[in-house]
């Protein structure tokens, strides 16, 4: 079985660079190939993708999904692996990944640790604290190529922050593909100890809800709508606890530099879990209404 190594990257050149070195060093590896796919950057990225031999792709429009499907268009083989741009791989992994392939009974999408590290000298092995339950996430996820293909790849109505991973697995989940979980398929995920800003993170918030109701009016499943928070109990509970009257006073505390750094973060996720569900309810009574 051929791999199809896929990478979806902006602006991110020297995490790149790192991330294709790491995968140019497998060992005992199948055959494979590297795939990158480059989503409107406008740094170095072409030549670091030229200087490890990947296929080359070019998407403008900031659009994960778009950009994914064009490297499972470009990609030749049989299987095709997901990772970030921000990661890097020890030698093992594409074998770890072809390893728990190799069955006849079903197709598998294959998962493995995500180790989240500060930078890409630290390297620690996996703990229990890195298993998850997720059927698809594109950090690190291996999927055959006839199922990506079978079920149509991404949605690229998803076009803002959030789901687009989860509604591809649901979807693959319903053509049949098992979830497979390999210990020896870890990776490292580089997030340095940087705070992202409340603006960026209530952003996002909002994207997040406005594809979660898009994702709900895709799939109004049960299984849908406890992951993405859309049912009656969950949206009460935020009307209660995490009333939006209560935005501003959060908002106050979450950016005090006089309040205990332990308030400030209870302030912010609760501001941020507030706008979710704010938004998600006004996504769905929205949809009701019309």
């Amino acid at each position: 079985m051929k791999f199809s190594v896929v990478i979806a990257t902006k602006d991110r050149a020297a995490l790149l660079d790192a991330a294709l070195a790491s995968l140019r060093a497998q060992e005992n590896a199948p055959e494979y190939e590297l795939v990158v796919v480059d989503n409107g950057s406008s740094d170095a990225t072409p030549e670091i993708a030229r200087k490890h031999g990947a296929v080359y792709a070019f998407v403008r429009e900031p659009n994960r999904g778009k950009a994914r499907n064009a490297g499972i268009a470009r990609a030749s083989g049989d299987a095709i692996v997901f990772v970030d741009d921000d990661v890097v791989t020890p030698p093992h992994f594409l074998a770890a990944h072809a390893k728990a392939h190799d069955t006849d009974i079903f197709p598998l999408a294959v998962s493995g640790p995500i180790v989240n590290v500060p930078d890409a000298q630290h390297r620690p092995t996996p703990t229990p604290a890195n298993v998850s339950r997720a059927f698809f996430v594109t950090c690190n996820v291996s999927v055959r190529a006839a199922s990506l293909r079978a079920v149509g790849g991404f949605d690229e109505d998803f076009n803002l922050y959030g789901w687009e991973d989860t509604e591809l697995g649901a979807r693959l989940r319903a053509h049949g593909v098992r979830r497979e979980f390999a210990w020896d398929a870890y990776l490292w995920h580089i997030k340095p100890p940087t705070t992202e800003s409340l603006e960026d993170a209530l952003d996002k918030a909002i994207e997040k809800a406005r594809m979660a109701a898009r994702f709900v009016r895709k799939m109004p499943t049960a299984r849908v709508k406890l992951a993405t928070g859309a049912y009656a109990l969950n949206l009460l509970r935020a009307r209660v606890l995490a009333p939006a009257i209560a935005q501003p006073l959060w908002a106050g505390l979450a950016t005090s530099g006089r309040v205990p750094s332990a308030l400030a973060q209870l302030a912010r996720t609760a501001l941020l879990d507030s706008v979710y569900t704010e938004e998600l309810d006004r996504q769905l009574n929205r949809r009701n209404d019309g």
